[in-house]
């Protein structure tokens, strides 16, 4: 069932002067709650919705445990039918780890385990629910055809290893966009990571990531720009012949940490023609709501559970204990959870307010009067530490839509900043990749 969230954003209708006006606007002033929520079902029924950004782990893509089943991960097939998530980009994350060739060797290895579990969701296990998409015309085509869609995207390019060729190895799998780092430089690129002590190791990219981008290009894999260093991201604009994309990113205006992109970038972006993914992480959101809250719900379960005479442990406490005694805490920590769980929230939330999806809608807005609607897109870094207040996991996916038409954007606009403006890029950097392959360009 589609949770009912109550925005704490006014309803009032917002004309953006960024893009054609359609021909018809609808003024949600002059609804009813109930027709406002109904008018918001038919259009997120209607436009096509995507999220760029969803971590896997691979035990949950064998036949015994798959998403299939309404397991516990915020992402999986009963979910993305609950909350009406039509596209799904599954990632090929790989953590950092040594530049060498038994750390590049581990990497590869990590990869190829993702890339062969998603290809065995959408060819063995479930191929009458849900199919692997490689261009936009695939999407379409597997929506209407009643089916969820699987992408993939690659969460740093250290599996690359020193071997170029594993550029076209991606792409020949699936891949559709591709980070240069995560958190750490890569044998490619600074991380983003680096702002914490000024230590860089390319000061942007490295010789061979400019490479990369150039071959990324001949494929027509997207550029990822979501966690190198802003150097390194402007570096990669300016060599990129195609569009680039923030495949999870929001506003560093409204909220200034690392992970976010600055105006400079984002200005640098629209010149590109690319799109950034704004994205639903509770800390690059509203970093000072988030610890508010978090320091009201750790004070409030201490109490109540000191009151039960139940000790909340701490991770190194946790790291510490056997297996089987970290499991049986975490049974009990999940039965405390249960029994009081409505209680905290209720008193934590009337003096802290979460992360909500009212302030993740307000970083769209940002971007939208800043580079342009055709520039914003959407992601939740789900299964990966995303997760706000209204949209918690992929069931409550209609809750975005319902804020975007609370802050009066048209059918037009959501259909874009859902998928449209994605893929627009994906076609623009496949139709590059062609021109490059074929020596005009």
């Amino acid at each position: 069932m589609i949770k009912r969230f109550l925005s704490l954003a006014s309803a009032t209708l917002i004309f953006w002067s960024c893009g054609p006006k359609e021909k018809e606007t609808t003024d949600v002033n002059n609804m009813t709650e109930e027709e406002l929520i109904n008018y918001a079902k038919g259009v997120h029924d209607r436009v096509i919705t995507l999220d760029t950004h969803d971590d896997i782990n691979t035990t949950n893509f064998t036949e015994e445990t798959n998403y299939t089943q309404r397991l516990s991960t915020q992402v999986n097939l009963p979910k993305m039918e609950e909350g009406g998530l039509d596209v799904a980009w599954f990632v090929v994350y790989t953590g950092q780890g040594e530049l060498s060739e038994e750390g590049y060797a581990r990497a590869y290895e990590n990869a190829d385990d993702k890339f062969k579990a998603i290809h065995r969701l959408c060819e063995e296990i479930a191929p009458d629910k849900i199919e692997l998409a490689y261009t936009s015309d695939d999407v379409r085509r597997i929506v209407a055809a009643g089916k969820k869609v699987a992408m993939i995207g690659v969460e740093n390019a250290y599996p690359l290893g020193m071997e170029i060729d594993r550029v076209k190895e991606f792409y020949d799998r699936g891949a559709r966009y591709m980070s240069l780092s995560h958190n750490g430089h890569s044998q490619l690129s600074d991380s983003n990571t680096g702002e914490r002590d000024s230590v860089w190791l390319h000061n942007g990219l490295s010789d061979f990531g400019k490479q990369v981008v150039a071959e990324m290009n001949k494929w027509g894999i997207m550029i990822d720009l979501s966690h190198p260093s802003k150097e390194a991201n402007m570096q990669a604009m300016r060599l990129s012949k195609a569009p680039v994309i923030a495949s999870h990113s929001s506003a560093r205006a409204l909220n200034d940490v690392s992970r976010n992109m600055d105006d400079e970038q984002l200005m640098m972006l629209k010149e590109n023609g690319g799109v950034i993914q704004t994205v639903a992480f509770k800390s690059y959101v509203n970093a000072e709501k988030n610890r508010l809250h978090s320091e009201k719900m750790n004070e409030v379960m201490e109490r109540i559970a000191g009151e039960e005479g139940f000790e909340i442990k701490s991770r190194s406490e946790l790291r510490e204990m056997s297996a089987e005694d970290r499991e049986s805490y975490y049974e009990q920590l999940s039965a405390f959870r249960e029994k009081h769980g409505e209680t905290i929230e209720k008193e934590v939330n009337a003096v802290a307010p979460p992360v909500d999806v009212a302030d993740f809608v307000d970083h769209i807005d940002y971007l939208v009067k800043k580079i342009g609607l055709e520039h914003v897109g959407i992601s939740s870094d789900f299964d990966g530490g995303g997760g706000i207040e209204g949209w918690s996991d992929a069931s409550e996916t209609f809750n975005v839509t319902l804020e975007l038409v609370r802050r009066g954007y048209t059918e037009e606009q959501i259909a874009k900043l859902w998928s449209g403006n994605l893929l627009r890029v994906l076609d623009e950097c496949q139709a590059i990749a062609k021109k490059i392959q074929a020596g005009e360009l």
